[in-house]
């Protein structure tokens, strides 16, 4: 059998979100959906433990980003300790058409220097499934030579030359998921000398999903500010 999309809720309206995500992603995906209403003294540790799920979804936060009651207060440790992807669904209706995300795009922030396959695999496979664009997206900074120009203006060729450097990065990165598993996904490739989490958040403004890794039992600074700030679903994928 199948292993079903998990998805917990309660009363809110982030949860409220959550369950019309998870419900839509299975109708997609041809899965079973478990239902299951959050309560008890640590329901954290109960959902991270689920071990028989294609995946988690729980609510992030309202419109007015405040979360809800009982599912706001665990989804972040859920998404911290969970040995499966989760997908924090947040409230409001943005980017919503008949109570779905359908925007046409996943977005995926990549490594270019340390592309995670788990991570790589669950974007494209979404975007293969929604018929969408996959839009990956490299965040870099400069080197550390380059502060030699501080205060003054970096030359523009050193600094094309470094950005070259890192589209090919990403290039080869992404190759054996575009050449060989998913050709049939359109892909869109996108280095950005930014911080990693304005670049994704900017790049998902309009997305209907935004795929992150995770390393460790944490979160991490960037997606902790990505889950702060985020307007569409986020999928935290463990390496």
């Amino acid at each position: 059998m199948a292993e079903p999309i998990f998805v917990g809720v309660d009363a809110s309206a982030p949860s409220r979100a959550a369950a019309e995500w998870a419900a839509g992603d299975a109708r997609l995906r041809g899965l079973p959906l478990r239902v299951v209403h959050i309560e008890g003294a640590e329901p954290a540790r109960g959902i991270a433990a689920v071990s028989r799920a294609s995946c988690t979804v729980l609510g992030l936060r309202g419109e007015d980003g405040v979360p809800g009651p009982a599912v706001g207060s665990v989804a972040h440790e859920v998404a911290a300790r969970s040995d499966l992807p989760v997908v924090l669904v947040p409230g409001g209706g943005h980017g919503r058409t008949g109570g779905e995300w359908r925007t046409g795009q996943v977005v995926l922030g990549v490594d270019a220097h340390d592309p995670v396959s788990a991570v790589v695999d669950f974007a494209f496979d979404a975007a293969r499934r929604r018929g969408a664009r996959l839009h990956a997206v490299h965040a870099w900074r400069l080197p550390s030579c380059a502060e030699r120009w501080m205060p003054y203006a970096l030359p523009e060729e050193d600094r094309g030359v470094w950005e070259d450097q890192e589209v090919q990065l990403l290039s080869d990165a992404l190759r054996p998921w575009r050449e060989k598993k998913y050709p049939q996904v359109d892909v869109y490739e996108d280095v950005r000398l930014q911080s990693p989490s304005a670049a994704l958040l900017q790049a998902s403004a309009s997305a209907e999903l935004l795929v992150v890794g995770r390393a460790g039992r944490t979160l991490g600074p960037t997606v902790r500010a990505v889950l702060e700030q985020t307007a569409c679903p986020v999928a935290v994928v463990p390496r």
